[in-house]
């Protein structure tokens, strides 16, 4: 959320950075509330101050014995009253206004971020490994004959619907496995807490990291007002919520590994085939927590260990900085991490990690102590460490062989046993 004395000292620099991102006339939007707010707040203390005179005259008036002016005052100062209540209740719907407003203003982009307007302006900065060169056309994941006995989609859809996938056998192990290999990475090399959360929350929750109110149609929400998460972002940022930390005690970095649950809203029509985009999903996500002189920093940070992911999997992988087109509701800045798909000829997004400065801090409330300082809002980021299903279906598309066979990443080989393979037929061999 924004603060709105910075839009009040300088609207002309928020507006420039929300035309950024394609969005005109916030500003005076903004400003047009905040100031009928403060004139119904200031009518209502001033009103409250003559009726405080008023009433002193009128127990003036009744000390004296001047019975009729006693009457007159009281009768004046009920009036007041009447007007201080009404215009009270003015300025407190004015106020809920504008929060609602606020809430529904994405972040302002950092001015390193490329101008653009959607997916076709993003910037490649970093690309790693080559493709492999088949001599077979190579399948997508749900074709490869060694995964099919792995991959249901028809009981899925008997039970759920679509967008669901059971998943069985070899498949499941490696799905298994590279969720774990994920978060021992994460933990021993990289330095992250291993921290497992709810996946149910309280919608203070969502409206903490931006999912609501603006994009509740993404996510499920139970008949008791609970939210399932779309990803532990959610919980493990708001983790500090409403929390004053040691300056001392920062940068806090955490992991997860949980279900992820979105409705695909936006998404009608694409990816309906396979496992690519799912309603109900595993992700090992990255949460830091810091002071904002630091953010970007770990920003990159981040992306490194993202990366590092990728790179002991042998997946080839590009990575793109976002243009303010195509950049998340909440972020400053964002890194996508694109894995080579040989089934598609393309590169897709395996993982995405944003920079959100004190955006969801001040929805928050989260803030740390400098030393010696008054209280400041902390940066958060996140990002995914990465998407188990996606990073799954790389692993199946880039070690397929022509037999339907799939050759494993030797990094996954001591979490399955010592096994290498899955068949032509289905097994972990």
């Amino acid at each position: 959320m924004h603060d709105i004395r910075l839009i009040r000292e300088n609207p002309a620099a928020f507006e420039a950075a929300l035309s950024r991102r394609g969005l005109s006339g916030i500003a005076s939007q903004v400003l047009t509330l905040d100031e009928s707010r403060r004139a119904k707040i200031l009518a209502a203390e001033t009103a409250q101050a003559e009726m405080n005179a008023l009433s002193k005259k009128a127990g003036a008036a009744k000390a004296s014995g001047d019975t009729a002016g006693f009457e007159a005052i009281r009768a004046e100062v009920a009036d007041l009253k009447a007007n201080v209540a009404a215009m009270t209740t003015e300025a407190d719907s004015l106020d809920r206004d504008l929060r609602n407003l606020l809430l529904t203003i994405p972040n302002l982009p950092l001015d390193v971020v490329p101008d653009g307007k959607d997916e076709d302006d993003n910037i490649e900065i970093r690309r790693w490994g080559n493709p492999r060169n088949f001599d077979f056309t190579p399948k997508e994941h749900f074709d490869i004959a060694g995964v099919k006995p792995g991959m249901d989609f028809e009981t899925a859809a008997k039970l759920s619907g679509s967008r669901f996938v059971v998943l069985k056998g070899a498949v499941i192990r490696v799905h298994r496995a590279l969720s774990q290999f994920m978060l021992d990475t994460h933990i021993e090399e990289h330095g992250l807490q291993e921290t497992w959360t709810p996946v149910l929350v309280k919608e203070e929750a969502m409206y903490g990291t931006n999912q609501l109110p603006k994009f509740a149609e993404d996510s499920y929400q139970t008949t008791n007002g609970w939210w399932l998460i779309p990803t532990s972002e959610v919980t493990l940022t708001n983790s500090v919520a409403g929390d004053i930390l040691d300056e001392a005690a920062l940068p806090i970095r955490m992991t997860a590994h949980t279900q992820c649950f979105r409705s695909e809203a936006g998404s009608a029509g694409k990816d309906t085939t396979g496992m690519l985009r799912q309603h109900q999903f595993e992700k090992v996500e990255m949460v830091t927590i810091c002071t904002p002189d630091t953010a970007l920093d770990e920003h990159d940070r981040m992306t490194a260990c993202a990366q590092a992911i990728l790179e002991k999997l042998g997946i080839p992988y590009r990575t793109i900085v976002l243009c303010t087109g195509d950049m998340g509701f909440g972020a400053q800045k964002t890194h996508d991490l694109e894995a080579w798909l040989p089934g598609q000829n393309k590169y897709r997004e395996i993982s995405s990690v944003s920079t959100c400065g004190q955006f969801q801090a001040r929805r928050m409330n989260a803030r740390f102590r400098p030393a010696g300082g008054k209280p400041e809002f902390v940066a958060t980021l996140n990002g995914s460490g990465l998407a188990v299903g996606r990073c799954l279906i790389a692993v199946l598309e880039n070690g397929q062989q022509a037999d339907g066979s799939v050759d494993l990443p030797a990094v996954l080989h001591p979490y399955l046993g010592g096994k290498t393979r899955i068949s032509a037929h289905g097994a972990l061999v």
